[in-house]
């Protein structure tokens, strides 16, 4: 663990920076909202589940020229989460944002052919590890009229196949945090999520050939609609959907001290037109049948598409 950047100072000292903690920097958006955050002047506190292995965070932050308390925290341990989070509180004597990032993708065969354990796991660090984090550091937030932000996804509002636990968490962290969101800013906290295109520099939701093939072999009678999938993705997925970490990472820092967040930010025009096609769909046949060209099955309405509202 680096030192602790200094705590707030006392009555005519000059105002000390505001504190934000944020989880899963050990690459990615999370390593890069660290940078961006320090950056920008906040005293930043850069969670890891292993600290050991924090060298491309330090390398960045010392090309970056800026410091951060680098700490331990595992979302899905409850004791390790309330341990960082009360001792901030011990270092700095205030909590102002919390960034929720960390967070595990997975493809799985589909429903079939998965295991409730394997959507448990997913949950646990996905769901309940934004849940205990948010927790633990709300009497904080509160106390210094703060911020909560979380990483959402696309795939938090659109259904994607073979994506089903991923996206089970991040529907649940979408209906929770805009569940809390009004009570939260009762109390003087703001909550946002901020829901990222597809980040081309990260290692993270990469979808190397081995587990294609893994997954291809345990998929049984779904194999041929995961390799349509598949073609899908590879070819026509994601076009014009690329940015970098850096970019999501300036979406974060703006939103965090904006006098006026919005609940849901889009970090690029691709993601914002993408969420269009959900927010706008008030009987899920147009994302139904987005998702029957993702698959390889044509776009045909059925007769639950077509039914009328009465």
């Amino acid at each position: 663990m680096t030192a602790p950047l200094p705590p707030p100072g006392d009555r005519g000292e000059p105002k000390a920076p505001r504190v934000v903690l944020v989880t899963g920097t050990s690459s990615g958006i999370g390593l890069a909202t660290a940078i961006a955050a320090a950056r920008a002047g906040f005293a930043t506190v850069a969670t890891q589940r292993e600290p050991a292995r924090a060298g491309a965070l330090q390398e960045a932050a010392d090309r970056a020229g800026v410091a951060l308390d680098i700490r331990r925290l595992d979302v899905t341990d409850p004791g390790s989460v309330a341990r960082c989070v009360d001792g901030v509180h011990e270092a700095y004597g205030r909590l102002d944002a919390v960034v929720n990032n960390a967070g595990v993708s997975n493809f799985d065969p589909t429903l079939e052919m998965s295991t409730t354990d394997a959507l448990r796991a997913n949950l646990e660090v996905n769901f309940f590890g934004v849940v205990e984090v948010s927790r633990a550091a709300m009497p904080l937030l509160r106390a210094a009229r703060g911020r909560l932000l979380t990483i959402g996804s696309v795939h938090g509002i659109v259904g994607q196949p073979f994506n089903e636990a991923y996206c089970a968490a991040k529907f649940a962290v979408e209906g929770f945090m805009e569940a809390l969101a009004p009570v939260a800013a009762a109390h003087g906290v703001k909550v946002s999520v901020v829901v990222p295109g597809f980040v081309r520099d990260t290692s993270f939701g990469i979808f190397p050939d081995i587990n294609r093939r893994t997954i291809e072999a345990a998929s049984g009678p779904y194999a041929p609609t995961f390799a349509d999938y598949l073609h899908w993705v590879a070819h026509q997925g994601w076009e014009g959907a690329g940015q970098t970490a850096a970019e999501v990472a300036d979406v974060v820092v703006r939103t965090l001290r904006s006098e006026r967040p919005a609940f849901r930010v889009s970090t690029n025009p691709w993601a914002a037109a993408y969420l269009e096609h959900k927010l706008t769909d008030r009987d899920g046949s147009v994302v139904q049948g987005l998702a029957r060209t993702w698959i390889g099955r044509p776009a045909e309405p059925d007769a639950a598409d077509t039914e009328q509202e009465t």
